[in-house]
């Protein structure tokens, strides 16, 4: 066994919260139990490359439990937390990652879980892939596939796949029903303005929240903020989700006409400079902009870094930027993602789903090595059904079946 963390000694505190998110996680209780039995990784290296907190550090025993050489490190240098890598490597797995690693420390730690040679890859953002396809090509033949997490990362593998350079298949865990619909929905909804309440202190009824993006994660980052007395106005790029949002009573616009009037202002898009300089310079003296999407690009942290006349961090988590204007505008986590940096991340009942699809993604790699004709593979229906009926049983929640007529009606 092999890692590279801050402090051992920080392991009592992780497990407790490993505890604590098994005690809130009924599916992956059972796929633990389940994979103890059947070992489905037996003899399987897998490399996993997601947000280094509890939940995450759950589904890394869960895989273990069915028998995985687990390698582990985080996708965001903000999101790692040291109590749970250290648990994490007192439970004897292996794992190379620390909180506010540098660039080039997070990078090193990527090459530690891929220089194994891994089987199954588990990603969340594309940097396992990417370097794997970059830096590691003599072990891409050891690889059976993997699964991505989120939706930076599929973006990433589909742009890979129509230049014809993917050459394992990938799992688009994202896209399965159970995971979009409630881990970027609900899940990124109250874990946003738990990160943003935590850090700031600060009231959000009566405030207008700007929510760039209106994908899944806009649609629950804006949801939450009417649930919480906001004003809500929502930019976007594609007239079919501007015209949802207008429905959903919401007003639209273009952001530098929002950015005159924004308190708050939350990216989930997955672009980059999605706030820019002209966005800056007419904001309010104060507003608060933060970042829900994979990477630190959407707001333009490099031209606030080299055009602000002043730069003061004035809480933990909260850096002010004053601009040639003379105005200050304040960012939460470097522009990171906000509830993870700034939060624990979503619920664990949430997180019970996606990584239930995930460890259930990884089984499927395994079982169809060499069989996939595909690189770019989705969640079976089937999986993400078994997974919705066992959410429901556990929920104690009961709901109809077809008879026997009405399916034969249907498939006339």
């Amino acid at each position: 066994m092999s890692s590279e963390i801050r402090d051992i000694n920080l392991a009592e505190s992780g497990a407790k919260k490993i505890e604590w998110v098994k005690r809130n996680c009924d599916l992956l209780r059972m796929l633990e139990e389940e994979f103890t039995k059947t070992k489905p990784f037996a003899g399987k290296k897998v490399a996993l490359s997601v947000h280094l907190e509890a939940k995450t550090a759950y589904l890394c025993k869960v895989l273990a439990a069915g028998g995985a050489e687990m390698y582990v490190t985080g996708s965001n240098p903000l999101s790692t937390q040291d109590d749970i890598a250290a648990a994490l490597v007192a439970d004897g797995l292996n794992v190379f990652a620390w909180y506010n690693a540098t660039t080039e420390e997070y990078f090193n730690h990527i090459r530690r879980v891929l220089e194994v040679g891994p089987d199954v890859i588990i990603d969340d953002g594309g940097d396992l892939v990417h370097m794997m396809h970059t830096e590691y090509t003599d072990l891409i033949p050891n690889v059976l596939g993997g699964c991505e997490e989120t939706t930076t990362g599929i973006l990433r593998l589909e742009a890979m796949d129509r230049a014809g350079k993917l050459r394992f298949p990938m799992v688009r865990v994202n896209n399965a029903d159970c995971k979009h619909l409630f881990d970027n929905r609900y899940g990124t909804g109250q874990s946003v303005w738990d990160g943003i309440c935590r850090t700031t202190n600060l009231i959000v009824a009566g405030k207008n929240v700007v929510v760039a993006g209106y994908g899944w994660c806009g649609k629950g980052v804006a949801m939450r903020a009417k649930g919480l007395g906001a004003k809500v106005i929502v930019t976007e790029v594609d007239p079919i989700k501007a015209i949802e949002a207008v429905m959903d009573g919401f007003e639209v616009m273009p952001m530098n006409e929002a950015a005159k009037i924004g308190d708050f202002f939350v990216t989930v898009t997955g672009c980059d400079n999605v706030i820019d300089a002209d966005d800056f310079a007419v904001m309010k003296d104060g507003a608060i902009l933060c970042n829900a999407g994979h990477f630190d690009c959407e707001i333009n942290m490099v031209y606030l870094k080299e055009n602000a006349v002043e730069i003061k961090e004035m809480r933990k988590n909260i850096m002010g930027y004053k601009m040639p204007e003379g105005h200050w505008v304040f960012v939460l986590a470097e522009g990171r993602l906000v509830n993870l940096a700034a939060g624990d991340g979503h619920p664990a009942e949430i997180m019970d789903m996606s990584f239930a699809i995930q460890a259930l993604s990884a089984k499927y790699i395994v079982e169809n090595a060499g069989k996939l004709d595909t690189m770019i593979q989705d969640v079976p229906k089937e999986v993400d059904m078994d997974v919705a009926a066992r959410k429901l049983t556990f929920m104690g929640k009961q709901i109809d079946v077809l008879t026997e007529e009405q399916i034969a009606y249907l498939n006339k």
